[in-house]
């Protein structure tokens, strides 16, 4: 299929000004948004989206979860379009780019495609996805994987946030629940585009992260147990310390995801001890162990390891250990076809780039279930994103459209 021209580029200036247009609806409190799922900040996100996409001779789709779909018409009405996109909706403390980017930067594609008067073979369909963040209703990249056949509607629906409200309900308040049976469409491919969330292209000075996987996860949550005793009193020999053992476990946890270097990692972010008095050596701790990577094999090699390790640390120290299994899922391998695509335009367009392995859930990894799938990323300052000081410059954002533009009009297929 024949490539966009390299003089082929976006509207830089344009796109920002969308994204700090966008980045007004629903202002955090230091510089960043809380533009949560189904308030009704994200319903007037939503509304601006939309106008804009209609401006742009988009029709606009809306399916039972929420999701939005911009689409432009192709030449062939029997061609699966390319779907683009990413999210729209924040964490409370979110900066103005963590999937705004992916949005905004799909409809630049659809307005650069105006300015230029070009027509593609295949549709090309702007996507919002509802509530990718997860923060408000868990878990994250809720209506993706609706779309994607990971969760079930009735089950989403009745996902209730803290103060007891359903997600079916405040969809349907905020009026944003659509019509459309969710996961009918069908895709030639998907790209998005987002911020890397992390500090590989900063730190190397590379403009474009190709993405070639997504890790996978496991969660097993720990309970050791021993003894409660007095911190003063007991005798060194005669304690069974609790929070030692996990201490020695948590150095376990390191060791493995080291010895399974560069891209598997590991540790343990929830942490509770009990009774966490100061003067009782702690009789019970409870910690969840994160293993990552992009390989299933690896993933299983760190949990076995583990397990067998912190068996025999608890046996020598005589404290009782259960494990539980609470939470992963599998690596994501993304479209040959497709990182290709993302990687040839980043190499016409001339800019510094490498192959990356995202270390954050995406709604592309859902989607990637069910079409031919990829991922753009650009670099963030300091790696830095859930953060209301998360910040890009205008020429990354620049350079990850651009790339995305490309890739997307390049599947699409130009039509001379």
């Amino acid at each position: 299929m024949p490539a966009p021209s390299d003089n082929m580029k976006i509207n830089s200036d344009r796109l920002w000004d969308s994204l700090m247009e966008m980045a007004k609806i629903g202002p955090g409190v230091a510089g960043g948004n809380n533009r949560q799922t189904l308030t009704d900040e994200d319903g007037e996100g939503r509304h601006l989206f939309k106008a804009w996409c209609e401006a742009a001779g988009c029709t606009m789709g809306l399916d039972q979860m929420g999701n939005m779909f911009a689409r432009r018409e192709g030449t062939d009405p029997d061609a699966l379009p390319v779907y683009v996109g990413s999210h729209l909706d924040t964490q409370p403390t979110g900066g103005k780019y963590d999937g705004v980017l992916g949005v905004l930067g799909g409809l630049e594609i659809i307005r650069s495609l105006n300015d230029l008067n070009i027509k593609t073979k295949h549709p090309i369909v702007v996507t919002n996805w509802t509530n990718e963040e997860g923060t408000r209703y868990a878990p994250p990249m809720l209506a993706s994987g609706v779309f994607g056949g990971q969760h079930t509607q009735d089950w989403a629906y009745a996902l209730e946030d803290a103060s007891g409200k359903k997600f079916g309900d405040e969809l349907a308040r905020i009026g944003w629940r659509g019509d459309e049976v969710v996961g009918e469409r069908k895709m030639h491919a998907f790209f998005e585009l987002h911020i890397e969330q992390g500090p590989i292209l900063e730190a190397e000075d590379k403009m474009i992260g190709v993405v070639t996987h997504g890790q996978g996860l496991s969660w097993t949550q720990v309970t050791v147990t021993g003894k409660d005793s007095h911190t003063g009193s007991t005798p060194m020999p005669m304690r069974r310390n609790a929070g030692l053992g996990m201490a020695r476990m948590l150095e376990l946890v390191d060791q493995i995801a080291w010895s399974h270097k560069p891209d598997a990692v590991g540790a343990a972010g929830h942490i509770d001890v009990f009774p966490n008095s100061r003067n009782v050596i702690p009789g019970r701790v409870v910690f969840t162990v994160d293993f990552r990577s992009p390989q299933l094999d690896v993933i299983k090699d760190m949990e076995d390891k583990f397990r067998e390790g912190a068996a025999q640390i608890a046996g020598a120290m005589g404290l009782g250990i259960a494990f539980e299994k609470v939470g992963g899922f599998d690596p994501v391998e993304f479209d040959e076809g497709c990182v290709s695509a993302v990687r040839g335009a980043a190499e016409r367009l001339g800019y510094s780039h490498r192959d990356l392995i995202s270390g954050a859930g995406h709604d592309a990894c859902w989607i990637n279930a069910v079409a031919p799938t990829a991922m753009v990323m650009c670099p963030c300052v300091d790696g830095l994103s859930h953060n209301e000081a998360e910040e890009i410059s205008a020429e990354w954002a620049a350079a990850g459209a651009n790339v995305l533009f490309h890739a997307v009009v390049e599947t699409a297929e130009l039509v001379e």
